[in-house]
C-alpha cells in the first residue's frame, strides 16, 4: 500500500502538540468547536476515542468531507453514518425493473448513533459536528464490544475499527482496519471543499490485530480473481440469491457464458462509487440492493476486488443493452471531489486491468468503448434524466487513455470531425456542487468544455432536452458538457469558437486557436434524404422486445454525428433466478449504428441514415 508523505519530525511534533491543545480546548461535550478539526478533537475527548483513530477512520471513509454526496447510497457525513431508508439504486439493472436499495449490513447506522448520542437522525445526517459525535460514540461502543473498554492505546482499537466497517467478512473488515492504521502511520492533511484545513500527525502505531478476534469474522473465499499478473487482486463475490418467492426477484447479477453465448463484450464502463472502498463492496454483497460491478478499485493503492465473473452480466450501467455487452468497474471515490480520490495508482492498476480485458475480448481502445457511466444513454424516454453522471468532470480521461496505449491525438487534419481534448491540468472551469450545498468547488483540473447556444461567454449554457435544467455549472449537469475523447461533427467556426451538432442542436464551445480539440478521421451518419428527422434510441433491441425511443431527442435532416460501428439488435432474456439452461439471446436482422449523440452515446437505425466518410 502506498504511503502518504510523512511530515518531518519537527512538523509532526508541532502538529501533535496542536492536536493536544485543541483536545483540551474542546473536551467539554457542550463546547462549540470553531472548526471541523475541533469537532473531531471534542468528539474524541467526549467518548474516549483516540483522536488519531477517529480522524483516520473519517479520512479513510470521506477524506474528511462533510457534503452529502453519498446520500444516494445511504451514507452521510464525515463518518458515513448509514440510513438505508434514503438510499436507492433504482434501475441499476436497466431493464425497467423497479428494484431499489432496501437495506444494508450491520454497521455504523444513524439509528444507533442517535441512541448513543441523543442527537436526532436529521442532525446526524446534516450536521458535521453531530455526525462526528455519532461516529465517535459508535467506535467507543465497538471498543467495549471487542476489548471491554475504551482504551487510551490506539493499537487496541483495531477490532473496533474493523467492526466500524460494517462487514462480517474478514477481507473487508480487516482490510478497512489496515487502511485506517496505515493512514495513522503515514499522517494526512488537506483542505476540504468548504475551506477547512485538517491534519493528522503521523504516529507509529502497531495495531493489535488480536482485538478483532471477538468479531468472529467469516474467512475469505478461495476463488481466484481474474486479473493480469502483478496486480493486487482478490475475489469477493457479489450476492446472487433469490429474494422472495417470486423467481424473478433476485440479485445482484445474471448468469451468462459471455461471449460464447453470443453476447460479445464491447464496452468497459468506468464508475465511481460515491462511498468508501469497503462500503462499496458491502453494498454489492447484499442481494436486496440489485446492483453489482465486475470489479472495484481502491483509491489509495489501486487494490482490485473482483465481485462478478466477466462471463456473467453485472447490473451497473442502468441500461440492460449496455450491461449485456459490458464489463463494469467501480472506483472508490466521490465524483465532485474527484481529484482527491482518483490517484495515480488507481489510474495505473485500472488501466492495466483494462488493457488485459480489452485484449482478451477485442474491445477497441477508444472513448466509444472505454466509457464512463455518464456515456451510457437512458434506455428510453423515462430514464434519460435520471442517468448517472460518474466518474464526473474530474476523471482524467487523457491520462487514462494514454495508460491504455491509446492517447488522444490527431489522426486527421482539415476535416470536420473533432475530438474534445482540453489540457487537463490547465483546464479549470467553474463547477458547482449542486447535489451538496450548492457551493462553487475550488478550481481543479477538469475533463470538459462548456457548451453554449451562441459563440459568446454571454450566451446561455446549452439546455439539453433530456435534462431540461436550463444549462448550469452544476457538476452533475452533464447536458452542457462535452468531455475529453468524445467525437463530434464540427459544423462552424467563428473566431475562437467551434460549433458542433449535439443532441439535435447546434452548440458552441470556446476553442482558442483550436487548442481544445484534435482532428479525427472517422465516419459520420446523417438522415436519409426525404426524412425531416429520425428517431434516437438508447438501446439496440429487437422489435419484438421494444421499439421505444428517447422521445426528447431527434436528428433533423442535414445534421451529422460520428458513428463507430454497426450492430444487430439483440436482447439477453434471463428473467428468473439461476436458470442458465433456459436463458437465451434473442436477435434480429435490424441493424443499428452506435453514435456519439450528446454527452452520451446513442443508437440510430441503419435503415434511417446514410453513412458519410469524412
Amino acid at each position: 500500500m502506498s504511503q502518504l508523505p510523512r511530515p518531518s519530525a519537527r512538523i509532526s511534533a508541532l502538529l501533535a502538540s496542536t492536536v493536544l491543545v485543541l483536545a483540551n480546548l474542546g473536551s467539554s461535550a457542550s463546547a462549540a468547536p470553531s472548526s471541523l478539526q475541533g469537532a473531531f478533537t471534542s468528539a474524541a475527548a467526549e467518548f474516549g476515542v483516540p483522536a488519531n483513530v477517529l480522524l483516520a477512520v473519517s479520512y479513510t471513509l470521506t477524506r474528511w468531507e462533510s457534503s452529502d454526496a453519498s446520500k444516494a447510497t445511504g451514507a452521510f457525513g464525515p463518518l458515513q453514518l448509514v440510513d438505508s431508508t434514503n438510499a436507492s439504486f433504482a434501475g441499476a439493472k436497466g431493464d425497467e425493473s423497479a428494484h431499489a436499495l432496501q437495506s444494508t449490513s450491520a454497521g455504523p447506522t444513524v439509528a444507533a448513533a442517535a441512541n448513543a448520542t441523543g442527537a436526532t437522525a436529521s442532525e446526524l445526517k446534516s450536521n458535521a459536528r453531530q455526525n462526528i459525535r455519532g461516529g465517535a460514540a459508535l467506535l467507543a461502543q465497538y471498543a467495549r464490544d471487542t476489548v471491554g473498554s475504551a482504551p487510551s492505546d490506539p493499537a487496541k482499537w483495531y477490532g473496533a475499527v474493523a467492526k466500524y466497517s460494517g462487514s462480517a467478512d474478514a477481507p473487508i473488515a480487516l482490510g478497512f482496519a489496515d487502511t485506517v492504521f496505515a493512514t495513522i502511520a503515514a499522517g494526512a492533511s488537506r483542505t476540504t471543499s468548504d475551506g477547512q484545513t485538517l491534519f493528522l500527525a503521523s504516529s507509529a502505531v502497531a495495531p493489535d490485530r488480536a482485538t478483532a478476534t471477538a468479531l468472529q469474522l467469516r474467512a475469505g473465499r478461495d476463488s481466484a480473481a481474474d486479473c493480469p499478473p502483478g496486480l493486487d487482486c482478490r475475489f469477493v463475490p457479489a450476492a446472487y440469491q433469490q429474494n422472495s418467492s417470486d423467481p424473478g426477484d433476485y440479485g445482484n447479477y445474471d448468469l451468462a457464458t459471455r461471449p460464447s453465448d453470443g453476447l460479445d463484450i464491447r464496452f468497459i464502463v468506468i464508475h465511481d462509487s460515491e462511498v468508501s472502498y469497503d462500503r462499496t463492496i458491502q453494498i454489492f454483497q447484499n442481494s436486496l440492493n440489485y446492483v453489482s460491478p465486475h470489479y472495484v478499485v481502491r483509491s489509495s493503492d489501486g487494490q482490485i476486488t473482483q465481485m462478478v465473473q466477466t462471463k456473467n452480466v453485472a447490473w451497473h450501467a442502468g441500461n440492460w443493452n449496455f450491461n449485456m455487452h459490458a464489463i463494469g468497474y467501480e472506483h472508490e471515490g466521490v465524483a465532485v471531489h474527484g481529484t482527491i480520490w482518483y490517484t495515480d495508482k488507481m489510474y495505473q492498476t485500472s488501466a492495466a486491468l483494462t488493457r488485459s480485458l480489452a485484449a482478451r475480448y477485442h474491445i477497441p481502445l477508444d472513448r466509444a468503448h472505454i466509457i464512463g457511466h455518464d456515456d451510457v444513454p437512458g434506455p428510453n424516454t423515462f430514464f434519460v434524466a435520471g442517468m448517472h453522471w460518474d466518474p464526473g468532470p474530474f476523471w482524467n480521461w487523457a491520462r487514462y487513455m494514454a495508460l491504455l496505449g491509446s492517447p488522444i491525438r490527431p489522426t486527421a487534419q482539415g476535416g470536420n470531425i473533432v475530438t474534445i481534448a482540453p489540457n487537463f491540468e490547465r483546464n479549470r472551469p467553474q463547477v458547482r456542487d449542486c447535489q451538496g450545498d450548492g457551493s462553487l468547488q475550488a478550481p481543479q483540473p477538469a475533463n470538459f468544455v462548456y457548451l453554449r447556444t451562441a459563440p459568446s461567454f454571454a450566451a446561455p449554457l446549452f439546455n439539453d432536452p433530456g435534462l431540461n435544467t436550463g444549462g448550469t455549472d452544476c457538476a452533475n449537469d452533464w447536458g452542457d458538457k462535452a468531455v475529453t475523447g468524445q467525437d463530434f461533427y464540427r459544423v462552424d467556426r467563428q473566431g475562437d469558437w467551434d460549433a458542433i451538432w449535439y443532441a439535435g442542436s447546434k452548440v458552441w464551445f470556446y476553442d482558442p486557436k483550436g487548442s481544445d480539440v484534435v482532428g479525427t478521421a472517422g465516419t459520420v451518419i446523417t438522415p436519409k434524404a426525404g426524412n425531416a428527422s429520425i428517431a434516437v434510441y438508447g438501446r439496440a433491441y429487437p422489435e419484438s422486445i421494444s421499439t421505444r425511443t428517447m422521445a426528447q431527442y431527434s436528428i433533423a435532416a442535414g445534421q451529422r454525428y460520428v458513428s463507430y460501428e454497426k450492430v444487430k439488435g439483440d436482447y439477453y432474456d434471463a428473467p428468473t433466478f439461476n436458470d442458465l439452461a433456459h436463458y437465451s439471446v434473442i436477435t434480429t436482422p435490424t441493424e443499428f449504428y452506435l453514435i456519439r449523440f450528446n454527452h452520451r452515446l446513442a443508437y440510430v437505425k441503419a435503415s434511417d441514415v446514410d453513412v458519410v466518410q469524412d
